[in-house]
């Protein structure tokens, strides 16, 4: 399969995308999480294959793993796209009313259950890291990227927050 894909033989590239297409529609998906953008990444994955199979080395690695790192790397590209941050603005704007009446709805139930005055003891990072995580529904990965805080800062103050909410808890 190597020597043929290296050869340019379109039949083995047909026989790669008939096996291969599926897994890493999965992993461009998930990164996507789009279908229309997910297919179009995974044509231009192929491509890519095509084009630069010459750099693939197989005392590196097996077939499977590189075209996973591929598919995985165009993903990631095209999240950080101008095309996706303005569908993602465009996103926002639209579900901005949604989000209101979700957000009065989380207060109320928040505010019943007294969450707010145990997390008013916490520092102000930590309490906003705790209020997106676990209040808005972010993931920490998301929270990162939206607010431009590093990733292993989120964590930290996230692990702080409940270290100190486990002693105002009295929970060990």
């Amino acid at each position: 399969m190597v020597k043929r894909l290296q050869a340019k033989d379109r039949s083995a590239l047909a026989y790669l995308y008939d096996h291969y297409a599926g897994a890493l529609y999965g992993v461009i998906f998930r990164i996507l999480k789009k279908e229309a953008i997910a297919e179009e990444v995974l044509q231009d994955v192929f491509l890519k294959i095509w084009d630069r199979f010459d750099q693939y080395d197989p005392s590196k690695g097996k077939l499977f793993t590189w075209l996973l790192n591929i598919a995985r790397n165009q993903a990631i590209d095209k999240t950080r796209s101008r095309e996706i941050s303005q569908e993602r603005k465009t996103s926002d704007i639209e579900n901005v009313v949604s989000r209101i009446e979700n957000e009065d709805y989380i207060e109320q139930r928040i505010e019943g259950i007294g969450v707010k005055d145990i997390l008013k003891d916490l520092p102000e990072e930590q309490r906003f890291v705790v209020e997106y995580l676990y209040l808005k529904g972010y993931t920490q990965s998301e929270l990162a990227e939206e607010f431009n805080i590093p990733l292993g800062t989120v964590k930290t103050r996230l692990r702080l927050a409940m270290q100190q909410l486990r002693t105002t808890l009295n929970v060990t």
